[in-house]
């Protein structure tokens, strides 16, 4: 046990009959009852504060409670079509997105929070509410198990750490970095799990249930649970420190709890295996870089509620903590040692989110593109752990006005800074008056039954309404940012899209493509049907190549696809059906064209080896097997003059502001339609009477093939660039598709298509007449994990023509099966039964021990019982 100061009798209020009675300690289910009231208090207060602000599902639609227009409402939506057999793929794979991309990774990382799974239970067109059931059922779940360990850490009331564990449920983590992702919220019942786990460990009790809640935490969400290990050990280590026992002892301790992580670890092997095998296959994050430390009021300010300022972490978890917290250091009661060690641990992991090697420490060696303080969540738990110490020794008021004091302190400087709002103030001058007076009255009436209840309900009061008005006042600050944009995704013009999808969906004859027409960043998984967009930390880099190289674009360095928005890169996806932008009250159209099957042949042993297209309309045609544009060679015709760049490309200088645009001349065949592709052009494209802005970046934006209109009847037509940027454009940057011959190529796809396409969850077959012979093309991305056989005989990995599935039939084949296994799976269920392999041997050799010891007993020898 820990050791205690000649100023720290052993009868205390934690032992002392009495006042245990008092405290409630003794009560049938005290510590549950309590725990749960601290959930009802997080998840009442949150609820409040939205309902207030009006947002989803307490108010419109068009307020989402959390980044709803991002990712996560498509992807759960997409889980509810799995549950209900209403999609084409399956766990293993999905044929929505990105014209078919592997699924587990993304399954593993953004859906595997248990409380994602409510979503069956609700109707598709609500999938909404339990978007946000997630993040509020992880919350309560938070404060829950943060009663219970704290309880671990030092026994006390637990009423009163109930209410300290609602300032780490919902702290400005919480509230900031973490909200708009839900499956990040499991993480926050990944640290008192791990707490809970690592003090089983230190009385030298369940390992084997240790192991299974470090398989918890880390098959929900192994992201933050990576940080809560980290933050756990170092707590862990602390304890140890602490711990009145022989080295042996704590060396015996310290690899039990390496033993009983490592097990739980290998538990969620799979997780761990597929995902990291996914990132290493996924398309490149942009690259990030620390911008540097935050300023020391900057920092200090963020200890505050009710303020939001991204530049520092957030590490808020309520002005009752905060005080307790700022007072641990002068309380006698706590030994020397004890407060030194809490107080240097607090300490060093500030500093350490402000520092680049150890940010990267936290965040799994890659420094994260959006906050580099998301592990910022790890010293919110251990802020509310030391204000646990401090309660639950019961501080005196002269000891919580030095508190107080320090906290003024910090007030004073901090709340001069851009970081404070109204709410701050009030919250921290008013908040912190009410929390010290009821603090220095329970500890006058720390034998008064009936005033300690009275207190304890007032202090419950203020935790409350303080919290409530915290988010309040943190949401209203984020609205107001124009960054802040969530886009609406299951209002009527969603539902309409999705019936009209589905009304044409005919998988794997075609696909039904969303198209370019934007509802959320992963229209596919919301709406149904087979489109390219994608979003997602796991976007294969074959797949943006691939996508990228047939004149789609994408957004954030290629993580998010986008769909063709021309009639060749449809065709090569047999895409049959798709949706447009359109001025109408539905804001979209659809529209049906001719397409070839998902499955087509190519005469010949086709492929990508030793290929060199000059432009993007000539990769088309290599891929469609046939010639339908006419690529002309631009002619400068005015304004600032070109220069050929390094890759024979065009330089453009740039246009000064009010001057004549650069021009080129193209000549084209009569009627045909003109099409511009410069992937990373950013400015005006005026051509055939109308002009359109890009957005182009290298690499972050890539453009579409952008239609420029129909070729007059001279054939010649000007195309003029207004850009003040000096920037590059293709050497052939224009195409003019003649549609007669890309319906003659369409028709012939289509005559020599297989006589039969099938496509399971993860697998696609093609039947074709017997003796075939040439290459099946098939429109998916040729991503790492297919396999492909014909006619039986052995299965090996596709080749690629412009990046999608070729297989050659050989001398002559009439079937073909293509199958999908998921990278890193079968090492990491090899992980995974290696570990319940240990688990039983645990649990068998424990049993064992234990029915040996009672068979040799004294009373067992004598036969008593």
């Amino acid at each position: 046990m820990l050791k205690t100061s000649p100023a720290e009798p052993a009868t205390t209020e934690d032992s002392s009959r009495p006042r245990r009675k008092i405290l409630g300690a003794r009560l049938p289910g005290a510590q549950t009852l309590a725990a749960t009231l601290s959930a009802l208090i997080s998840m009442g207060a949150y609820c409040l504060a939205m309902a207030v602000h009006g947002t989803y599902p307490f108010g419109s639609r068009s307020r989402a409670v959390n980044d709803l227009g991002n990712q996560f409402v498509p992807f759960h939506a997409h889980l509810w079509d799995l549950m209900h057999g209403t999609t084409s793929g399956d766990l293993v794979f999905n044929w929505g997105s990105g014209f078919g991309v592997p699924f587990l990774g993304d399954f593993f990382t953004y859906l595997m929070n248990p409380f994602s799974w409510l979503v069956g239970l609700f109707p598709r067109d609500q999938v909404e509410i339990p978007v946000f059931l997630v993040t509020l059922l992880s919350v309560g779940l938070a404060a829950f198990l943060m009663t219970v360990f704290l309880g671990r850490l030092r026994p006390g009331s637990p009423w009163l750490r109930a209410l300290l564990s609602v300032g780490y449920a919902v702290s400005a983590w919480m509230i900031s970095d973490g909200f708009s992702d839900p499956m990040w919220m499991w993480g926050l019942a990944a640290f008192p799990m791990l707490g809970i786990a690592s003090d089983w460990c230190l009385r030298g009790r369940h390992w084997i249930p240790g192991a299974l809640l470090v398989f918890a935490a880390w098959a929900g969400n192994f992201y933050i649970a990576a940080m809560a290990t980290i933050g756990m050990g170092l707590v862990f280590v602390v304890r140890l420190i602490l711990e009145d026992t022989p080295v042996r002892h704590r060396l015996n301790v310290a690899l039990r709890a390496g033993a009983m992580t490592a097990t739980g670890l290998l538990l969620a092997a799979p997780v761990l295996t597929v995902g990291l095998k996914a990132s290493k296959l996924s398309q490149p994050a942009p690259d990030a870089s620390y911008k540097g430390a935050p300023g020391a009021t900057d920092y200090l300010a963020h200890l505050l509620p009710g303020g939001l300022l991204g530049n520092a972490p957030q590490i808020s978890v309520g002005i009752l903590p905060l005080l307790l917290v700022l007072a641990f250091p002068f309380m006698r009661r706590v030994p020397g040692k004890e407060r030194i060690a809490w107080c240097v641990l607090l300490v060093l992991v500030a500093l350490s989110y402000i520092w680049a090697p150890t940010i990267l420490l936290w965040h799994g060696l890659a420094m994260p593109n959006g906050s580099p303080y998301r592990a910022s969540i790890a010293l919110t738990s251990m802020l509310v752990m030391v204000a646990w110490l401090a309660l639950s020794r019961r501080p005196s008021p002269r000891e919580l006005l030095y508190g107080a004091a320090v906290t003024a302190v910090v007030a004073l400087v901090a709340l001069r800074g851009p970081y404070a709002s109204g709410a701050t103030w009030i919250l921290t001058i008013g908040g912190g008056i009410l929390a010290l007076v009821l603090l220095v009255l329970l500890h006058r009436h720390r034998d008064d039954r009936r005033m300690r209840t009275v207190l304890t309900g007032a202090l419950a009061c203020g935790v409350f309404l303080s919290t409530a008005y915290s988010v309040f006042a943190v949401t209203v600050i984020r609205d107001g940012n124009a960054w802040w944009q969530p886009k609406r995704t299951l209002d009527s013009r969603s539902l309409a899209a999705r019936d009209a999808v589905r009304a044409h969906d005919d998988w794997p004859a075609a696909r039904s493509d969303p198209g370019p027409h934007e509802f959320a960043n992963n229209d596919p998984l919301l709406l149904g049907g087979q489109g390219g967009s994608y979003y997602s930390s796991y976007v294969p880099a074959k797949t943006a190549a691939a996508l990228h190289a047939l004149g789609a674009g994408w957004y954030i360095q290629g993580r998010h696809t986008l769909s063709f928005t021309d009639p060749v890169g449809r065709a090569i996806m047999g895409v049959g059906s798709y949706l447009d932008w359109a001025k109408n009250g539905n804001g979209f159209t659809q529209h049906s064209v001719a397409a070839p099957p998902v499955v087509t042949l190519r005469p010949g042993n086709v492929t990508d080896a030793r290929t060199h297209d000059a432009s993007v309309f000539a990769r088309q045609e290599r891929v469609l097997g046939a010639t339908v544009y006419d690529v002309p060679a631009l002619t400068p015709a005015g304004g600032p003059t070109p220069k050929t760049g390094r890759y024979n490309d065009w330089w453009l200088p740039g246009n000064a502001k009010g001057a004549k645009w650069t021009s080129f001349t193209a000549r084209c065949t009569p009627g045909s339609q003109a099409f511009w592709y410069g992937p990373w052009y950013a400015g005006s494209v005026q051509a055939l009477g109308t002009t359109t802005e890009q957005h182009g970046r290298n690499s972050m934006t890539s453009n579409t093939l952008l239609p420029l209109g129909t070729v007059p009847a001279s054939g010649t037509f000007t195309v003029a660039l207004g850009t003040h940027k000096a920037q590059g454009v293709p050497q052939f940057p224009v195409g003019c598709l003649n549609q007669a011959k890309l319906d003659a190529a369409v028709d012939h796809l289509k005559a020599t298509a297989p006589v039969k396409v099938t496509a399971g969850g993860h697998t696609i077959d093609a039947t074709f007449r017997e003796g075939t012979t040439g290459t099946a093309v098939i429109s998916t991305p040729a991503v790492t994990g297919w396999q492909c056989s014909v006619d039986g005989k052995p299965a090996r990995a596709p080749g690629t023509l412009g990046g999608l599935m070729a297989v050659n039939l050989g001398d002559g084949g009439s079937r073909l099966s293509c199958s999908f296994q998921t990278p890193g799976l079968k090492p990491g269920l090899l992980a995974s039964g290696l570990a319940l392999v240990a688990l039983l041997a645990v649990g068998i050799g424990g049993a064992v021990r234990t029915r040996s010891s009672r068979s040799s007993s004294p009373s067992s020898a004598n036969g008593k019982h």
